[in-house]
């Protein structure tokens, strides 16, 4: 642990070291936008044409930006909703220019504005940038990367887009994509399995997301909203990214009569060269592809089409071949080695289609229809045979046989074998609408889906131990796990929402309230659910600008078919929703350090759960009891830092401490005595006391062309527990989880190059180059445990082992970006 201390402190003074002597070579502009009314205008972002450093205004429409000297820059305001205004500057060095000027309402663009999706003022929302994306060290590929640096969001596996947020697990998630549902496959068990998410970068305008708290016309699910809208270009532009890892393509525009926009993505992903550093050697062969439109068709000023439409093709082949890591304490070094025959093929297709019509007959009613089609397919076939040889290993300093095997704890065999096929369509209606202006505004909505499920699986695996079949029976060969299932159901779920948002101005405070109430039923098992919400914000007239917020209400969670089957494959036609109550109270302080802006933003919550289905997880693989037997709570702190660490450019930290517990209704087990004991309250799977993370972005003085991006992550222990264990309680913890990943970007070519008349840039914008090192620490983290079983003593009782599963290793990815 020392060793990772100081190596981080070397790469981030390394980093930082770049702020000295900030004020040579570059000039400086400032100011404050408003719109026509001389009203402040935050979120303008103020960028160089051409460019990535920029900076966006705060709450009181101000703004600090360094520029280039002693050359021609073009500097660019822009704002969702109104005019993107240019001026073209040639500055001195160390100059400083205000500029204060107004943005003018864009009429093309209103519509826009009206049309957008969920604009909830008194929601605890963060905006996540996305500009630089594609030039920030990712190994993943996914957009999910960045939520990963949220204050209390987790995640311990740079393989997977899946995060948890403030004590719930994935699949307590929700994910929009202008206002539609998006889902995930349901088989993928291991982040190597799992390919693309369903976001792509390149077709993105914005992206919120609340980490709790949110309104009621988000649901139903317990934990977060990330909330996506895909652009409506105005103009023809594009993308060609390439790497190590995959490439992807986006072209964008509007055709001659200004009515039909288009915006198409296509994307490769193979992160074989990433898994090549994993400890089970192989033949890995994985393949992962998506195609993603969204077309807006506009018949007049008040009624537009939309499609979204997304095709994934996703292939994951593996042939294992061995393995060697050794584990264990200084004192009690232990190694084990295997060698694998056979292979794993997994195939899943999925297929999405919306349509969507818009209508807005005047400035205070907006109507939204919605109908939108889900297809899953999903197949997962293995068969594995390993033999194993678990060692204990020489620790005497200064032997000749120091790290070699002086004790054999167990060896034997196991056979893996499955044959899953999953299949899952949805149908689905929605109507959104709303009546009023910003100030005052009711919204509601109304859904209804069909859901078709068809899931067969046939899996077992054999253990053998020196000559045993566990568990061990003297006259019959018994099975370690056999599961064969065949489940088939069609259900409709309906729910429904209204709420109201309004702003009001009591003596020098404005505050902006939202009171809201949700409705659902399912006719699986006749539930019907009722989730009132409520949120207030309120900035009072201090001399420092201060917001604080406060929200609460009930959020219910009705089971999808995960929640419905056990690891046996038994489907309970009985169970009910999932519940929490959330209780948020929050801060953000608007403050300045060395005269740039930041934010710091806190926020206080409790969540306290009922009706909870217990469950366990194996690498991503998440495998519930299917009983709501057991009820919990979680309690916590976020904390954000976000602004401007480097002139020009935002970066943020964040930090999360973080309590989650439940508790197993009527749960016990026999002590050695044959005395009863409860087992009472244990940590919950995502139990992680302190999470702490950052992101922070520069570059070069002399050459602002030249960036820096790095991300640093640390989790502490999380829960682990045996996946075939049916005590909850039996846990321990595995390693911390430590990560810093950098990536160095050099844009070779800009607008200036194809303004001097060279024939190979004249339509292309910028070509970015980039060096990214993954995992630069080297760290070999756990993302979980093969559980190794042997007959360790002469009675024939199995001893077990917890084998850590590491994660990828450090590793260099190259890549370039053309926009054009």
């Amino acid at each position: 642990m020392s060793a990772f201390k100081h190596i981080l402190l070397i790469v981030v003074l390394a980093v930082f070291r770049v702020n000295v002597g900030y004020g040579q070579h570059t000039a400086l502009i400032f100011g404050t936008i408003t719109d026509i009314n001389h009203q402040p205008l935050s979120s303008v972002t103020v960028k160089i044409e051409g460019e990535i450093a920029g900076t966006t205004t705060d709450r009181n429409g101000s703004f600090r930006l360094l520029v280039p000297d002693l050359r021609p820059v073009i500097v660019v305001f822009s704002c969702v909703g109104y005019r993107t205004e240019k001026l073209k500057l040639f500055l001195n060095p160390n100059s400083r220019l205000m500029l204060n000027f107004s943005l003018s309402v864009a009429e093309k663009t209103l519509d826009e504005v009206l049309i957008s999706g969920h604009n909830d003022p008194a929601g605890n929302w963060v905006r996540v940038g996305t500009k630089s994306f594609d030039l920030i060290p990712n190994p993943s590929g996914n957009i999910e990367e960045l939520l990963k640096t949220m204050p209390g969001v987790a995640s311990n596996n740079e393989l997977s887009s899946q995060y948890s947020v403030r004590g719930g697990n994935f699949d307590e998630n929700l994910v929009y994509v202008n206002d539609v549902e998006v889902y995930r496959p349901y088989l993928v068990h291991s982040g190597q399995q799992e390919g693309l998410s369903f976001v792509n970068s390149d077709m993105v305008s914005s992206v919120k997301f609340s980490a709790g708290g949110f309104d009621a016309s988000y649901g139903d699910k317990m934990s977060s909203v990330l909330d996506v809208n895909y652009k409506r270009p105005t103009a023809f532009g594009g993308s060609v990214l390439a790497g190590l890892l995959g490439g992807a393509v986006h072209l964008e525009g509007l055709t001659k009569n200004n009515r039909l926009s288009y915006n198409i993505g296509l994307r490769y992903k193979s992160n074989q060269y990433l898994l090549n550093s994993l400890p089970v050697q192989g033949d890995y062969k994985p393949s992962f592809s998506d195609f993603q439109t969204f077309l807006t068709y506009r018949f007049s000023r008040s009624f537009n089409l939309e499609f979204l439409g997304n095709y994934s093709g996703n292939t994951y082949h593996f042939i294992p071949q061995s393995r060697n890591t050794t584990f264990g304490t200084y004192l009690n070094p232990l190694n084990l080695k295997m060698y694998y025959d056979g292979q794993e093929i997994d195939n899943y297709n999925l297929a999405m289609g919306a349509l969507t019509a818009n209508y807005h007959p005047d400035k205070r009613i907006f109507l939204k229809f919605i109908l939108s089609a889900n297809s899953s397919n999903e197949k997962e076939s293995y068969d594995v045979q390993a033999q194993y040889w678990l060692n204990e290993l020489d620790n005497t300093s200064g032997s000749i046989t120091y790290g070699d095997s002086t004790m054999n704890l167990g060896m034997g065999s196991f056979l893996t074998h499955a044959r899953n096929r999953f299949n899952l369509h949805f149908l689905s209606f929605s109507q959104l609408g709303s009546f009023g202006r910003s100030g005052n505004m009711i919204k509601w909505g109304f859904r209804c889906q069909s859901e078709r499920v068809n899931d067969k699986m046939n899996e077992w695996e054999m253990v053998d131990s020196a000559g045993y079949s566990l568990p061990y029976d003297g006259n019959l060969l018994v099975l370690e796990r056999s599961v064969k299932a065949d489940n088939t159901y069609h259900t409709i779920r309906t729910s429904g929402y209204v709420l109201h948002n309004l702003w009001l101005k009591v003596g020098d405070a404005k505050i902006v309230t939202n009171i809201g109430l949700r409705a659902s039923y399912w006719d699986f098992n006749h539930e019907f659910l009722l989730s009132p919400r409520a949120a207030i914000s309120i900035v009072p007239k201090w001399e420092r600008q201060v917001l604080f917020r406060f929200s609460s209400g009930c959020y219910f969670q009705p089971p999808y078919y995960r929640e419905l089957r056990n690891r046996n494959g038994e489907v309970n036609y009985n169970i009910k929703a999932q519940r929490s109550v959330h209780f948020l109270a929050g801060c953000d302080y608007y403050l300045k350090i060395n005269e740039r802006p930041f934010i710091l933003t806190a926020e206080a919550y409790y969540k306290k759960l009922s009706m909870l289905i217990p469950y366990t997880t194996d690498n991503l693989r998440t495998e519930y009891s299917a009983l709501n037997n057991a009820t919990g709570y979680t309690t916590g702190l976020d904390l954000r830092l976000y602004g401007e660490f480097v002139e020009g450019v935002e970066s943020w930290a964040s930090l999360s401490l973080m309590r989650s517990m439940e508790d197993i209704k009527g749960d016990y087990y026999m002590d050695a005595t044959g005395h009863k004991v409860d087992i009472g309250s244990y940590p919950r799977p995502t139990d992680q006391l302190l999470n702490l993370s950052m992101f922070f972005q520069d570059y070069l003085p002399d050459n602002p062309s030249f960036k820096v991006f790095l991300t640093l992550f640390f989790g502490s222990p999380l829960p682990s527990t045996n996946p075939t264990s049916d005590r909850y309680d039996q846990i321990f913890r595995m390693p911390s989880y430590k990560r810093v990943d950098i990536g160095f970007s050099k844009m070779v070519t800009d607008e200036n190059s194809r303004n001097k008349g060279i024939t190979l840039f004249k339509a292309i914008k910028s070509i970015w180059l980039s060096a990214e090192i993954f995992n630069l620490l080297g760290v070999n983290n756990t993302v979980s445990n093969m559980w190794i079983k042997a007959v360790s003593n002469q009675q024939g009782i199995s001893g077990e082992y917890a084998v850590p599963n590491y994660l990828t290793s450090r590793r260099l990815n190259l890549k370039v970006q053309i926009k054009f």
